[in-house]
């Protein structure tokens, strides 16, 4: 899920990753897998991800480049990987597809061109990417050699992170949705995926900055316009937190408009009622096997070695210096 225009509404801070020490963070695994398997496609030589039949595991060395910036500030990761889809999300799902043909498109005529350009055909083929089958099950079996926890979510892997925050199960849900408001995740760390220190969102400072419930962002927020339904003309964020000010509601706030929206009342169970469950376990000492881990990527999956041998590094060093200091 994701919905940028909540960033007027979010109050967000730049925060150190000193403040966030000894953390645990519930990732919703494929966003985060995702812009790691995008960045790779995009930066990376083709045949460095590619088997010898053709089958692409970017995700092995986005995954090994990617961890280290969780265990070298002291956070513990665990991922959520997404289950089922709800069927008002198919709108969206077909979009995108539309979307990635059309890239595909592009991505074949800019290979087809007599002046080839490397930077637009990577930057194409970054965006045809998927999570495969494939993917899906090698990245786990990376997580279980390197023993990093992970969960399967029934639904939305990003509604059981910000579920498992409400319950202080973990300390964050981490994403770079905005969404994760919505679900009413209390604290969330964006910017994971990214250079320099992440961000904070905080769910009861955006409520009172607005003067809004739980339940009134998420009317805001579905009057704007989620990834379950196209918003109302002419409401933008600010307009939609003064409708439901005005009206009380978001049917109250349709009827003054004499607007509609398919489905509204199960839109907003989405965000207020996710199907989410309690029947999780993780555990929090990681002891990576790095041997185990590095024999899958290289020998099983046939990734150079120079492609993840620094990640591998980086990873050992940082679990055994977190491991030191928790204990000096």
């Amino acid at each position: 899920m994701g919905n940028a225009d909540l960033r007027q509404l979010a109050a967000v801070e730049s925060t150190p990753f000193d403040d966030l020490a000894g953390s645990l963070v519930a990732v919703d695994a494929h966003n985060w897998l995702y812009r790691y398997l995008t960045t790779t496609v995009r930066f990376t030589r083709t045949a460095a991800y590619t088997t010898a039949d053709g089958t692409e595991v970017a995700n092995l060395v986005g995954v090994v480049r990617g961890l280290p910036k969780f265990f070298e500030h002291d956070l513990t990761p665990v991922f959520v990987f997404d289950g089922g889809v709800t069927g008002l999300k198919e709108a969206e799902l077909d979009e995108r597809r539309a979307q990635k043909a059309d890239y595909e498109d592009q991505l074949a005529a800019a290979r087809e061109r007599e002046e080839v350009d490397a930077a637009e055909i990577a930057t194409l083929d970054s965006r045809t990417q998927e999570l495969t089958d494939v993917i899906q099950s090698t990245t786990r079996e990376l997580f279980d050699r390197l023993d990093v926890p992970y969960i399967e979510a029934p639904a939305e892997g990003e509604a059981q992170a910000a579920h498992m925050a409400r319950h202080g199960d973990v300390d964050y849900a981490g994403t770079e949705d905005y969404d994760a408001l919505l679900l009413g995740a209390p604290l969330t760390l964006r910017q994971l995926t990214s250079t320099g220190d992440p961000e904070v969102m905080d769910f009861e400072a955006t409520l009172s900055a607005h003067g809004l419930t739980w339940e009134g962002l998420v009317d805001a927020a579905v009057l704007v316009g989620t990834d379950f339904n196209d918003g109302i003309d002419g409401v933008g964020p600010k307009t939609a937190v003064d409708l439901i000010d005005e009206h009380g509601d978001l049917f109250s706030a349709l009827e003054a408009r004499e607007e509609t929206i398919p489905h509204a009342d199960r839109i907003r169970a989405m965000f207020l009622d996710p199907t989410v469950t309690d029947d999780y376990d993780y555990h929090v000492d990681v002891e990576p096997d790095i041997d185990a881990a590095k024999a899958f990527v290289v020998e099983e999956w046939s990734v150079p070695a120079d492609e993840v041998e620094r990640g591998f590094e980086r990873i050992e060093q940082s679990v055994v210096q977190t491991g030191l200091d928790r204990w000096s």
